[in-house]
Order: structure tokens, then sequence, then C-alpha cells
């Protein structure tokens, strides 16, 4: 397995190529990635089979319909979060929306959308070579989802960052169950795990699990 980020201009958000062999998926396509998500893509000699989302927010997916179209492949996020892709600002507070700097006139809904669901909190997902472990971890928002790859990294989108974790307080997010997923799922992370969060630098569980504030046992 191969893992190369993209990080997109728009807030910049983690775009994450997954590879195996010659198959890949990219897992959060944020604004302003699809041209060298598309070249990374075509000079390595890939077969893109899907595009992911940790979970449904705009950052994150916004240039997912245009790869989607370029290499006829479905949109793949959590059950919960898929209804966000109709309309990327309805569930986005007026600021937020300004402070992406980006235009609906100018949004692509992916065409083909494929929501999963994880029955038992977790489901293993399957493209060609590429094999991902997909946790649901709601919290941010409702369908907020963890994808490992292999035994040594996480992606875990706006779930868990270098020294902090994802807001609670837009539409669909909740303080108490991300109290849960921290205390349940994100504790129970083998430490050993690299984390490549939604934004920001690359971590490790381990060390977010001595030092990060949010997972200190009184906090959750």
């Amino acid at each position: 397995m191969e893992l190369r980020v993209v990080v997109a201009p728009v807030f910049g958000t983690n775009c994450c190529v997954v590879s195996s062999g010659t198959d890949c998926v990219v897992v959060d396509a944020g604004a302003g990635v699809a041209d060298a998500v598309v070249r990374l893509v075509d000079e390595e000699g890939l077969t893109l089979r899907a595009v992911l989302a940790t979970h449904g927010h705009a950052d994150h997916t916004w240039d997912a319909g245009e790869l989607c179209a370029r290499y006829d492949v479905p949109m793949r996020l959590h059950e919960a979060d898929a209804y966000r892709l109709a309309d990327p600002f309805g569930t986005l507070s007026p600021a937020l929306e300004a402070a992406l700097g980006m235009h609906r006139d100018d949004y692509r809904a992916p065409a083909v959308v494929e929501p999963f669901a994880t029955p038992g909190g977790s489901v293993v997902l399957t493209f060609g070579q590429v094999t991902l472990h997909a946790q649901h971890a709601p919290g941010h928002t409702e369908g907020s989802t963890l994808y490992r790859p292999d035994d040594t990294v996480i992606l875990t989108g706006d779930v868990l960052f270098a020294g902090s974790v994802g807001r609670t307080d837009l539409h669909g997010g909740s303080g108490h169950v991300m109290s849960e997923t921290l205390r349940e799922v994100v504790r129970g992370l083998d430490p050993a795990l690299a984390v490549v969060p939604g934004h920001g630098p690359a971590t490790t569980v381990a060390h977010e699990l001595e030092t990060n504030p949010f997972l200190a046992a009184e906090r959750i």
C-alpha cells in the first residue's frame, strides 16, 4: 500500500490517494485538488476505482464530482452523510460558506453515489487491489468515518487532528456523540498507527493519546 497526500488550496484539506498495485482510491477530494490528483494518477499509471469521503462537508467533497466523471467511478461515503452531496452548503453556516470561497454554481455533484452502511460499527470496502477498513465515528457529522488501508496508518478526517478534534457545532454535529466516539473508537485504536487527519500535520495515535487534551479521561 502507498499513500500520497495532496493538500487542497481551500482550508488545507488533506486529500489522500491510496494505492495498491495499479489500483487506487481518492479520499477527501477537497476544493482545488482535481488537477493535481489527475496528474498523479495518470503519471503513475494508476487505475482510479472510487472516490471516498471521510464525511460530507464541502471542503472534503468539492472536487469529487469532477474526478468521478473523469474516471467514471462512484462516490462512496457513509449513508448517514450521503444527503449532504446534493446541497454542499445546505448544512454549513453562512459564515463558513463565505470563508470557503466557493460558489454554488461551480459545484458538480457526483453522478453516481454508492453509500455504505457500517453494521456493527465497521465494514471492509474493496476496490480492486485496495482494501479499506471503514469505522463509523460520528460526532463531527452523522456519517463521519475513519479509513484504515493497512495496519500502519489511519485516515481520521475531521474526527481527530494533531492536538485537537473536530468541531461539533455545525448541522449534524453532536458533542455528546463525539465524546462517545473519542472514548469508544479513538481511544481503542492501535497506538502504533500513524494518523493522517483531514487538515494539518500527521501524527500518531500514541502521541494523541498521551498529549491531546480532548482525549483525557476527564474530558470524555
